[in-house]
């Protein structure tokens, strides 16, 4: 495999004319100062203030490491304020676990690829505790995602006549004369399948929300906030590595791009078959590499790289159509559910299918390098 003629985009270059790629929407990843395009300068600095050669490793991975720990502290003092029993304050609860969820990831993400850089048995300690609270914050609004997904696409295929689910947009647009009958069919299972699918996941959800209670009321919890607190004014760096130039960064952030690079010219060619579920995990290993990959563009270039961004919403969405199909499909083995029942939900899971290779597509398009796709 053999990239484009260009830079790699995590190494500061001089020329200060832009790269060509794709423009990039936001995603629900990026922070909302993410916004801006990282680069060189003609005066030799790139777009966030980094010198190309000046600093040390210290000066460049220590204060990104200390923004995102003040990130998490203001995201869970945030969250502490806005959690009530009722659900009066659920929005805002819900957008602070989203910015704890996403520094707890930046955190974890750098803790990996500058691994070298850092003590290394702190590292690992709290990367492992860092990902273990992600997970389990991540579950409850993963259910209720997956639930207004569902039901929004049987509103899609069956018709108006399925009630909406819990803050699910009702569908809109009349039903077409050309595929009214087969609405009709689908029609008859197609309430029972969302009241099967609502009473599954909801209780999945409920489940997911008492354990995210748990887990932030642990001792495992505090121990994380307090490591993560000692992170926000003290980064512990491997010996040796203070006084070096932040060029040592440039390796492992190399390395990270490298991964991804090879993941995403091993992904299964655009032909292969759209219902071969043992492919979807190298498609969910290139988002984890792609994660990683643009947390070390930020802590090396400053800034997040836009022309990756739409490339990782798209990978983001073809993770939530795969596990909507596998939750559709589980659902249809439920014992004893009438054959319209059934039928509705295989047709939901053929639907979700589809949605999967649409996120596939829409990743081929915007993805900016594109002889990386194919092996070698």
């Amino acid at each position: 495999m053999r990239r484009p003629d260009q830079q790699t985009t995590t190494r500061p270059t001089t020329d200060p004319a832009p790269r060509t790629g794709t423009g990039a929407d936001a995603t629900a990843d990026t922070p909302p100062d993410g916004g801006t395009g990282a680069g060189s300068l003609p005066d030799g600095t790139t777009g966030s203030g980094h010198p190309a050669g000046d600093l040390t490793t210290e000066a460049v991975l220590a204060p990104y490491l200390r923004g995102q720990a003040a990130d998490f502290l203001r995201s869970l003092r945030l969250h502490h304020e806005h959690s009530a029993p009722a659900d009066a304050g659920g929005h805002d609860a819900a957008a602070a676990t989203r910015a704890l969820r996403r520094a707890a990831r930046r955190i974890s993400g750098s803790l990996h690829t500058f691994r070298a850089a850092l003590d290394p048995h702190w590292a690992d300690q709290l990367r492992a505790e860092l990902a273990w609270l992600s997970g389990v914050l991540a579950r409850e609004h993963a259910y209720a995602n997956r639930l207004t997904r569902l039901v929004e696409a049987l509103h899609q295929l069956s018709g108006p006549a399925l009630p909406a689910a819990r803050g699910a947009r009702a569908a809109a647009g009349e039903t077409s004369a050309s595929d009214a009958q087969g609405r009709a069919a689908l029609g008859v299972g197609a309430a029972r399948a969302g009241a099967l699918l609502e009473r599954r996941l909801t209780l999945a959800r409920t489940r997911s929300h008492s354990a995210a209670l748990q887990a932030l009321g642990s001792s495992r919890f505090h121990a994380v906030a307090d490591a993560v607190a000692l992170l926000a004014s003290d980064v512990p760096l491997a010996p040796g590595t203070t006084g070096r130039t932040a060029e040592a960064l440039l390796e492992p952030a190399e390395r990270a791009e490298q991964r991804l690079l090879a993941a995403v010219a091993a992904l299964p060619p655009a032909d292969s078959e759209p219902y071969n579920e043992a492919q979807d995990a190298a498609w969910h290993q290139a988002r984890l590499l792609l994660r990683l990959h643009r947390y070390a563009h930020e802590v090396v270039l400053g800034a997040a790289a836009p022309a990756l961004a739409s490339c990782g919403h798209a990978l983001d969405l073809h993770r939530d159509a795969v596990e909507a199909a596998a939750a559709a499909a589980a659902a249809a083995r439920t014992p004893r559910i009438a054959p319209a029942t059934a039928y509705a939900l295989g047709v939901l899971h053929a639907d979700q299918r589809h949605e999967v290779e649409a996120a596939r597509a829409v990743f081929r398009e915007t993805w900016p390098y594109a002889t990386a796709l194919t092996a070698p």
